[in-house]
């Protein structure tokens, strides 16, 4: 076991990969890193409590996605998927956007290109980051992927 599995062993982060993982989401929201690197701000789904996760957002398409390398088990996955979708992205600046799960069917492509972009995620893809897009065909059930749009925009209300 390498030292990336053993932060995010059985799917979830030890002690020392929640601290590293708060430094880096602050770094992130602060915008200093490379523009893809951003920091989720989602609810916790029982507390109520914004939680910050860093993540690698990449663009297929001219749309873009978020990954869950950890899978279906990862808090943010779940958090998100309590919330509606209705997410914070930071780099720099906030910008309130929701988010909207892509098929099975049609994560191949973006987890090719995830895996190209987030060399730390190789350790939890079983999947090379070259190997033909059957194989990642093969693994996209396994792995949460969500098109990241903007919310909703409500009309005015009763006048």
């Amino acid at each position: 076991m390498n030292l990336k599995q053993w932060l995010y062993r059985g799917g979830r982060p030890n002690g020392v990969a929640r601290v590293l993982d708060r430094g880096t989401a602050a770094v992130y929201a602060r915008g200093v890193a490379p523009d893809y690197l951003v920091t989720l701000e989602v609810p916790g789904r029982r507390s109520g409590r914004t939680v910050s996760v860093p993540l690698v957002m990449v663009v297929v398409d001219g749309e873009r996605h978020l990954v869950s390398m950890l899978g279906e088990r990862a808090n943010w996955v779940r958090n998100a998927r309590a919330a509606g979708g209705e997410v914070t992205i930071r780099h720099g600046r906030r910008e309130k956007v929701c988010l909207r799960e892509v098929p099975p069917e049609r994560r191949a492509a973006i987890l090719r290109e995830y895996l190209r972009r987030a060399p730390n995620a190789r350790a939890h893809v079983p999947v090379d980051k070259d190997a033909p897009l059957a194989e990642f065909e093969r693994v996209a059930p396994d792995l949460p992927v969500f098109r990241v749009g903007p919310r909703a925009t409500r009309g005015p209300g009763p006048a």
